[in-house]
């Protein structure tokens, strides 16, 4: 508990200093941003009843792109939010028809507005990483300053406390202000520099396409492998045995004559056919239980804990299933669980873990927590990295926390409908 929270005031202190890093030095590319835009849009007025008037849009349009990229690597940099690369201009062939694309293009305008909004966002920002800390400054040192500039200056007063309280209010402020400040310039960014709502949905939507079809192609083809290597020799050893145990029933003397069967050999050979039979049907479990759970026909409420109670590390459950989901909502949620359990198990080192889902107002949420040593991340190519892509299939999202030391929580929200 004490490693997660001098992490996240280590985690703050780094966003801190970026978000004032981005106040001061962003400050040039706001005035250049914000001066180009108010120079597009006074120059584009003026020429705009001349035959000048849509060329010198369409290349100011252009360059309002270029300068979104410019300032997508500040933010990148500075900030730590990861604004996505717009789509790119559609291909078009002849002069007219690109100049309609570039003039049509929903990026380019969006960027253009950017600029505009970012220039007072800019300069307030700037005022607050630079302006009042000086204010405080000054503030703070203003009994010295006073008597420096009047050497007949009378004793201390109520205007020196005033203006000492002054200073350490502001000090206190200039922090959350600044913080402030790069909360919105990362909102800022993410509406406007990143791809349209509709662009962005249609990615998620190809992405959770591909996923789907991957996933669904490495299914059976594990399926056919099981099939294949594990059932159907299973099978096959059963069909020997069968065959063994009949000759030992049919058994003849060399002269052609029937010979008493061999009762001890044939008893091995039926308990061996048992054990075998056994174990098919075990593996051919195991197999539909992976195509889907039966446990999920009566619901998550009988599914989860059947899941807990297979668990390697003892799991503490809460349950709050106000509604039931659609069942591929229900399947992803049972999976994810399986899977975040199964590395409880086998990665965390961890002596106990918590497991709650909870079900109401359309929404899905799965918590799994453990006190392992933590350290887990989605972003190594980890089971992680492919479970969020599953749960982006169904507009899932996954979050995961765990520094070094532990604890690791990681939790899962699905729309209870599709």
């Amino acid at each position: 508990m004490v490693r997660r929270v001098l992490s996240g005031r280590a985690g703050g202190r780094t966003r801190l200093r970026g978000a004032f890093a981005f106040c001061v030095l962003g400050l040039p590319t706001a005035v250049l941003g914000g001066g180009y835009a108010l120079a597009v849009l006074y120059a584009g007025g003026l020429l705009s009843l001349t035959v000048l008037g849509l060329p010198f849009v369409v290349t100011a349009l252009r360059g309002a792109r270029r300068l979104g990229e410019l300032h997508r690597w500040l933010v990148r940099r500075l900030l730590g939010e990861d604004v996505p690369a717009p789509e790119p201009l559609p291909v078009a062939d002849g002069t007219i028809a690109r100049g309609r694309a570039v003039l049509t293009d929903p990026v380019a305008w969006r960027t253009l507005l950017y600029l505009l909004l970012r220039l007072p966002l800019g300069l307030l920002s700037f005022a607050a990483a630079v302006v009042l800390p000086l204010a405080c400054g000054w503030l703070l040192g203003y009994p010295l300053w006073s008597r420096l500039l009047e050497p007949e200056h009378p004793g201390p007063g109520w205007l020196d406390a005033a203006a000492v309280l002054l200073g350490l209010a502001v000090l206190a402020v200039v922090p959350a202000t600044v913080r402030a400040f790069g909360t919105l310039n990362r909102t800022l960014a993410r509406l406007l520099l990143g791809p349209a709502g509709t662009h962005r949905r249609l990615r998620q939507l190809e992405a959770a396409r591909s996923t789907l079809l991957t996933e669904n192609t490495d299914h059976l083809r594990q399926l056919e492998r099981d099939l294949h290597d594990g059932t159907q020799a299973q099978l096959v050893a059963l069909a020997i045995t069968l065959s063994l145990a009949d000759d030992a029933l049919t058994a003849t003397d060399g002269n052609g004559g029937g010979t008493a069967p061999d009762l001890a050999r044939l008893g091995t050979l039926v308990s061996r056919a048992r054990r075998q039979t056994d174990d098919t049907i075990a593996e051919l479990r195991r197999l539909t239980r992976g195509i889907h759970p039966v446990a999920l026909a009566t619901g998550l409420g009988e599914a989860i804990p059947t899941l807990a109670a297979t668990c390697g590390v003892p799991v503490t459950l809460g349950l709050d299933l106000r509604e039931r989901p659609e069942p591929p909502i229900e399947r992803a949620v049972y999976f994810c669980a399986a899977e975040l359990l199964t590395n409880v198990t086998r990665h965390s080192a961890a002596s106990a873990a918590t497991l709650d889902v909870t079900s109401a107002a359309g929404r899905v949420r799965l918590t799994v927590a453990d006190d392992g040593r933590g350290g887990a991340d989605p972003s190594a190519g980890s089971g992680l990295s492919g479970l969020k892509e599953r749960l982006a299939a169904v507009d899932g999202t996954l979050r995961v926390s765990s520094p070094a030391g532990g604890p690791t929580i990681v939790t899962a929200e699905l729309p209870a409908r599709i």
